[in-house]
């Protein structure tokens, strides 16, 4: 695929809800991110894939405002989504990196080859499954590129949580970052006003393992019932999504 791609260049923060929101932000608010999951047309999810993995060095070489990009496979098929799904998440610098993402080189090579590789082509397949979001908080990559797998939760905050719901996510990544050596990245989004989402990578099982039996997850198990849709068995659980990574820039 490259011939196809290269020529065309803990309880502890959120407990004092009393705090100000700002307060509790870190270096990493005010930055962007984007999740895509996209289904593989059939027979074409290792072609897909390989596409994905030679992505990498071409972000890598032309997007600087791109901070982390990943290729990701998914581990399993939810119910009713029958197709082999493929996704790239990925963090920008600022709001204009994202869209000179979008403008770029890998985006360009994509919308060529998506009819051939994504189930509903470049509209349907990509642009419609496009989810933009804001950086409320991170743990800050380390050992990146030993990471082998990733999970992606996206989360709806029940009727009028929101608010309290971001300022969990917020107190979150210092609370990561802090406990959880296993955990190689994590992030913690808002999509919209009432969507929010968190990516984490982990070098094997044994560390996301680690990370659902921490205080993080814990602290969202215990809110959960007042701040999400559903819960946390049919809000939370039930949407998670585990991926092996195909590759990092």
């Amino acid at each position: 695929m490259k011939a196809v791609i290269l020529p065309i260049v803990s309880a502890l923060a959120f407990v004092v809800a009393g705090l100000p929101v700002q307060a509790q932000e870190n270096a990493a608010d005010h930055r962007a991110a984007s999740f895509i999951e996209m289904p593989a047309a059939p027979g074409q999810a290792d072609a897909f894939a390989e596409f994905l993995a030679d992505a990498a060095p071409l972000v890598k070489q032309s997007e600087p405002g791109t901070a982390l990009w990943f290729a990701l496979k998914a581990q399993d098929k939810p119910q009713g989504r029958p197709q082999e799904r493929l996704a790239i998440f990925d963090v920008f610098v600022d709001a204009s990196a994202r869209d000179a993402h979008f403008a770029g080189a890998v985006a360009a090579a994509l919308k060529v080859n998506a009819d051939n590789l994504v189930a509903g082509g470049w509209d349907r397949g990509v642009v419609a499954n496009i989810r933009n979001a804001d950086v409320l908080s991170t743990k800050d990559a380390t050992d990146l590129y030993s990471a082998k797998t990733a999970t992606f939760i996206m989360i709806e905050a029940a009727p009028g949580q929101s608010d309290q719901l971001a300022a969990l996510l917020r107190a979150a990544g210092p609370i990561v970052a802090k406990t959880e050596p296993g955990t190689l990245f994590w992030a913690g989004l808002q999509i919209d006003k009432t969507t929010f989402a968190i990516f984490d990578i982990f070098a094997d099982e044994a560390g996301r393992a680690a990370h659902f039996d921490g205080q993080v997850a814990g602290l969202l198990m215990e809110k959960s019932g007042d701040l999400v849709r559903g819960g946390w068995t049919d809000g939370v659980v039930a949407n998670v999504r585990n991926y092996d990574i195909l590759a990092i820039k």
